[in-house]
């Protein structure tokens, strides 16, 4: 053990002495994990899904609860029928389906309101902030100390000191570069930070040490009250703004993030808090102190959702969820995904609703921040490309939403990417919304991502250069830990 850490940390030296972590690309703070884990982890599988809709025994109807408890059957499947146009998902089918794969039941009566961009997102938050009366709730994968993350970090101590409770759980990896001082400053105001998985076996609360299982949950609950998920870190990058629904920018330099985030008002934040309440749980951290974490429920508005969250070694609910949809897909599969790295069901089940005429469409970056994971990426895109299946890269922002609307009636909006990472290694969080209405909204914004993007044609792959197609075979040796 003491001579893996010495690698790790020979590993960190060396990229120090040539850059800062700040200074470098943002995989660099992967490399040494990745060293790392090659050299203490085995290689993990995702399970077969390839026929989980075919093995699967649903209920007759799914569950849906609301604000005062379980809904009825007949009260179910009148909401669920509303929401469910025709020649799209069965929703009353793929509902139950969908429970039976994960376990988890549906939520009605909420309100969720999509944000397009970092200022929009930043702007909501900063709001429900400000306006908390009882605690507030951080989890977050990335926490920089940058000009958005300390004013960021102002408010939630300004906040603490009016007497409102603050947690925040932020990852030891996505962190990494961040000087502890920046961390005891809120533990001093009185705030209750942990740590997630540290990096360091010394500072692990526990004695179940895996490096490679990282919390990339975005999540904020206010109050019990509200909540917000998606893909949005707490930093000044990601928060730049993409010109989302705005004229392109004439300077290259000039592009921002394009992200998603779901605000979530009603019963299902209940379903958020728990999250939360299990992963500060499971890092054996001290209890939280008291507040009223869940408040009585009210209904908020008239959205049906699944709150799913997954985690290494469970029971894969977000990649079941995903691969159901894609399976059961009539009409259309519309994907953004900020870092696409395909295993091979993925890839077949994309494939298939394509040769069965399902119109699929994948955003994925023109630009990023991991080019690894880019090239890695691509050596997918020829077996999907002869299927049918439309790949369109973005040019006018850097990618890192991670959404999906399938036949406009079973939408998702959360932190995990469409790779093994995500699936496999991360805590993730995602919230599934059925419905055609915001469905509409969702397929108005990858309407906009496609003018932003350009179509990879099957030509235009094929004649792609040499270094391009030695780059992806590289990267995709090293996919399954990017």
């Amino acid at each position: 053990m003491r001579a893996l850490l010495l690698r790790f940390a020979a590993v960190r030296g060396a990229f120090a002495t040539r850059l800062t972590w700040r200074e470098g690309p943002r995989w660099l703070r992967w490399l040494p994990v990745v060293l790392l884990c090659s050299a203490v982890g085995s290689c993990a599988t995702l399970p077969d899904v390839q026929q989980l809709g075919n093995t699967l025994t649903p209920a007759a109807a799914p569950t849906v609860n609301g604000a005062h408890g379980p809904l009825s059957d007949d009260h179910a499947l009148t909401l669920l029928r509303k929401r469910w146009p025709r020649n799209t998902l069965d929703l009353q089918a793929a509902a139950a389906l969908e429970e039976a794969a994960t376990g988890v039941p549906l939520i009605a009566g909420n309100k969720c309101t999509l944000l397009y961009d970092g200022p929009q997102t930043m702007a909501a938050m900063s709001a429900a902030i400000a306006a908390a009366t009882d605690h507030i709730n951080l989890e977050t994968y990335i926490f920089e100390q940058d000009a958005l993350g300390r004013q960021f970090a102002d408010l939630l101590i300004e906040r603490q000191r009016q007497g409102i409770t603050v947690n925040i759980l932020y990852d030891s990896v996505g962190t990494l570069d961040v000087p502890d001082a920046f961390f005891e400053r809120m533990r001093a105001a009185g705030i209750h930070l942990v740590a997630f998985n540290p990096v360091n076996p010394a500072r692990l609360h526990g004695d179940d040490w895996r490096i490679n299982n990282r919390d990339h949950r975005k999540l904020l609950i206010v109050d019990g009250k509200v909540a917000f998920t998606g893909g949005l870190n707490i930093s000044g990058s990601y928060s730049r703004s993409s010109l989302f629904r705005s004229r392109p920018p004439a300077d290259a330099a000039q592009l921002g993030w394009r992200d998603t985030e779901v605000r979530v008002e009603g019963p299902a934040v209940a379903a958020f808090q728990w999250v939360f309440l299990r992963t500060w749980s499971g890092q054996d951290a001290a209890d939280l102190p008291d507040a009223h974490y869940f408040p009585p429920p009210v209904r908020a508005g008239d959205k049906i959702v699944r709150v799913l969250a997954s985690d290494p070694g469970g029971k894969f609910e977000i990649y079941k969820a995903y691969n159901l949809a894609i399976q059961q897909a009539r009409r259309s599969i519309h994907l953004t995904s900020a870092y696409f790295v395909p295993d091979p069901q993925t890839v077949a089940a994309l494939a298939a609703a394509a040769r069965r005429g399902v119109d699929v469409r994948i955003v994925v970056p023109g630009k990023t921040d991991l080019g690894l994971v880019l090239y890695a990426g691509r050596a997918s895109y020829e077996d999907l490309l002869a299927a049918g299946v439309h790949i369109h890269a973005m040019k006018q922002a850097i990618l890192h939403a991670k959404t999906a609307v399938i036949d406009g009636t079973w939408s998702t909006v959360g932190s995990t990417n469409i790779d093994t990472r995500s699936f496999l290694h991360n805590s993730e969080l995602n919230v599934v919304v059925l419905g055609d209405s915001f469905g509409a909204e969702m397929e108005s914004a990858f309407r906009e991502d496609l003018r932003d993007s350009i179509e990879i044609t099957p030509q235009a792959w094929r004649a792609r250069p040499l270094g391009e197609r030695l780059r992806e075979w590289l990267a995709r040796i090293m996919a399954y830990w990017l």
